[in-house]
């Protein structure tokens, strides 16, 4: 419990908590904080189909579509939890409401004749099956390009016959496509707000190119004002705000995902209907449930022991250099991973840290200095697995010097190890489904919102990491103590450890993707027809 008498830490609206010398450890206030929310979320869920529609209308403005009286028979039978959230549905489904159903129809036909995307649909009456694709000639090469629509059509074999007629056009790679500039898509917004829909030219044509013009105009991405000062000590309590390149643009210099085409591209006047695996806070993509990062929890207890028996206290990550092409043409030492591994073994300088504290009622101070050759060795094993990749000539070469590179690990070896990273690749982290069943505790750092971001809660499931990896050291010489294990809170990192593995085998089932792809089909149907203004579900 907390005492009243201590000061706060700041919360600001970009995500992060600003830490408050004076005040205590801000994890404690950070993990009651997140769990207070959780317990309030499961409280407050729908039990029953009146709740559920009253619910719908209240955050969306509009009636259920047709279909959803069966979505919910599904949600029951089979317990999917958190019913009412899937406001991610709603976020990317909501500018396609400001555009003409007859524009949309348009250019969803355009872009099944696009390079690399295929289509899933189904017709009234028949099976739900790849309509059309535009992939290599390769057989070998199109087969691997379409194995997640083939596993998507199998995850929804059983509610294939209830899902209306649709066609939908799907990228086949795992990183986002869809880049609108902000001022069409806010007024893409505002015409679904009011009821009204616009004509595709009517939106307004980007005139500069540059990621930052999916921001708006009063944006720190555009002002450069931060709300949090870049040398104070802080910590993400906002998963999804944190990872908004507009509310920080440093993200724009520490990702592959954007790193990648410098500037930016000229942001789109058309709000193409693109499914795809990953989106980031500022492409337009439709998100999907990744089949790839689906693993059933095969594993026996001696490869995934409990917390308390795992033995290893570094924080482990093994992976490969992906999430950027390293070339001469690109600035691939500033992407993600490439990042990671400099800085966890760096030797040289040092790093302020702040102190575990045993106690919740003691001041944090503003840290110590401790030497990066003392304490990044005994807290981190993160190193490139295998050969470089995504390279070519003498920068192949230039990897192997510049990084640490080791044998890939087996799934035995890295169970002993008590902390875990997960971070981005060429998109999504297709790993976070597996790491949140080993019964280690995951940091991750991510830009990309996924269909369970709003079904998850940092600080009760898993630490969320800043992508400038600052808070690293702090956050992990909470859980496991100082260098001699002195402070730890291995109690608290324990029940986290626990409580992901518990959300990952009840939130993140095949009966829950399932529940995510049918809602989504049901919505993406009616948004796409001339009449989506009239149909709806039963009446209540």
């Amino acid at each position: 419990m907390k005492d009243a008498s201590f000061p706060s830490h700041y919360f600001h609206l970009d995500g992060l908590l600003l830490v408050n010398p004076d005040g205590r450890h801000p994890i404690y206030d950070l993990v009651e904080r997140a769990e207070s929310a959780w317990n309030a979320k499961l409280h407050r869920a729908s039990t029953t189909y009146k709740q559920l529609v009253f619910e719908y209308r209240r955050r969306y403005k509009r009636a259920p579509p047709p279909g959803f009286d069966k979505w919910w028979e599904y949600v029951k039978k089979h317990n999917v939890q958190l019913p009412d959230e899937y406001d991610q549905i709603y976020a990317d489904l909501q500018p396609f409401w400001g555009i003409t159903p007859t524009d949309l129809q348009k250019i969803q036909r355009e872009w099944e004749g696009r390079y690399d995307t295929y289509t899933l649909g189904k017709a009234e009456g028949e099976p739900l099956h790849i309509v059309t694709d535009k992939l290599p000639d390769d057989p070998v090469k199109c087969k691997g390009l379409l194995m997640g629509g083939y596993e998507t059509i199998r995850l929804l074999e059983d509610v294939q016959h209830l899902l209306p007629p649709f066609r939908a056009v799907f990228s086949p790679h795992d990183s986002a496509s869809i880049f609108i500039n902000h001022a069409a898509k806010s007024l893409a917004l505002k015409a679904a707000a009011s009821g009204k829909a616009l004509e595709m030219k009517k939106l307004p044509r980007s005139h500069r190119r540059g990621w930052v013009t999916a921001c708006s105009a009063g944006s720190p991405a555009f002002t450069k004002e931060l709300h949090t000062p870049k040398d104070a000590k802080s910590f993400i309590y906002d998963h999804r705000a944190a990872m908004d390149p507009c509310r920080h643009p440093s993200l724009l210099r520490e990702h592959g995902q954007f790193i990648a085409h410098g500037v930016g591209p000229f942001g789109t006047q058309t709000i193409a209907p693109l499914f795809s695996y990953s989106s980031s806070a500022i492409h337009s993509d439709i998100h999907v449930t990744p089949t790839y990062s689906w693993v059933e929890d095969i594993y026996p207890r001696e490869i995934d022991p409990e917390f308390e028996n795992k033995v290893d206290n570094r924080l482990l990550w093994r992976g490969g250099n992906t999430g950027i092409l390293h070339d001469h043409t690109k600035e691939w030492w500033l992407s993600q991973r490439d990042r990671l591994v400099e800085w966890a073994n760096e030797l040289s300088g040092t790093a302020i840290v702040l102190p575990a504290r045993l106690s919740a009622f003691e001041k944090i101070g503003v840290g110590d200095k401790v030497n990066k050759a003392d304490i990044n060795p005994a807290m981190f094993d993160i190193a490139f697995a295998g050969h470089p990749s995504f390279c070519g000539g003498g920068d192949c070469k230039e990897l192997v010097e510049r990084y640490d590179w080791r044998a890939p690990q087996s799934i035995a070896n890295a169970g002993k190890y008590k902390y875990v990273f997960d971070v981005d690749g060429n998109g999504w982290s297709s790993r976070f489904k597996r790491l949140m069943t080993s019964n280690s505790l995951i940091f991750k750092a991510s830009v990309y919102p996924e269909w369970f971001t709003d079904r998850i809660e940092p600080w009760v499931h898993y630490i969320p990491v800043k992508y400038d990896y600052t808070d690293v050291h702090d956050s992990l010489t909470f859980f496991r103590g100082d260098l001699s294990g002195r402070g730890s809170h291995l109690d608290m990192a324990s029940k986290i450890a626990k409580a992901g593995r518990e959300w990952s085998k009840t939130f993140w089932r095949k009966e829950d993707m399932v529940a995510y792809m049918f809602r989504l089909f049901l919505e993406y149907a009616r948004v796409m027809r001339e009449d989506r203004d009239s149909i709806t579900d039963i009446e209540m």
